[in-house]
């Protein structure tokens, strides 16, 4: 498979201008093959919003922006991104579509994983394998490294990155995929601190470096 298979393409018109209405088809076809379902329509987002409680005075602080192409391919590092909600962020696979579960109607707009998470894997904390397990930022293919932020406690809550608004859809769950990618027993290790799936409420641009924190409910 290569990125030309899988990403909408925009071609000039005879004039050599940009045919605006392949662009709009380019951006209609995205957006179907990504089946993106709103965070808080998820099953889990739209339960745990009516769920009061869960962490609230967190200050994160963002670590580490990557995104990849096409699906499989090495995830690139950014210094900053831009979000755009419903979509995703720009040059991402599943914001074109073309990730490897981009046809399974799921909330994936943004994917955050825990710094802390990935310590305590390179601490072998808790012992669940024969050694540490050593993940470089990217390795693990969440879009966001983030330190300081609860995300467990994020389902059905919103919050803010920079100037971005997300909201937490359901908690990421790792998969044997990715142990095939990494070549590293990561899938128990990663039980229930594999991440949050988010959607996208306020879209812009996100920079490393961006604090974090929790944002108040909205009706």
């Amino acid at each position: 498979m290569t990125l030309d298979d899988k990403a909408p393409a925009t071609p000039p018109d005879d004039g050599g201008r940009i045919d605006e209405s392949a662009v709009r088809r380019a951006a209609a076809d995205a957006r179907t093959r990504s089946r993106m379902v709103p965070a808080f329509e998820h099953r889990a987002g739209a339960t745990a919003r009516l769920v009061p409680g869960g962490a609230t005075g967190f200050r994160g602080t963002l670590l580490h922006i990557h995104i990849a192409p096409a699906a499989s391919y090495e995830m690139e590092e950014l210094k900053e991104a831009t979000c755009v909600a419903g979509r995703g962020i720009v040059g991402d696979r599943y914001y074109h579509g073309c990730g490897t579960y981009s046809p399974k109607p799921d909330t994936r707009e943004v994917t955050l994983i825990e710094q802390e998470a990935l310590d305590a894997l390179a601490r072998n904390d808790p012992p669940m394998q024969e050694r540490p397990l050593a993940i470089a930022p990217g390795a693990h293919r969440r879009n966001l490294t983030v330190i300081g932020v609860p995300l467990n406690h994020l389902v059905g809550r919103r919050f803010r990155v920079g100037e971005v608004i997300l909201r937490g859809g359901r908690l990421n769950f790792p998969c044997k995929y990715l142990e095939e990618l990494l070549g590293k027993p990561v899938f128990l290790p990663l039980y229930n601190r594999s991440g949050l799936n988010c959607g996208i409420e306020r879209g812009g641009v996100i920079r490393l470096g961006d604090a974090i924190e929790f944002l108040e409910q909205t009706a």
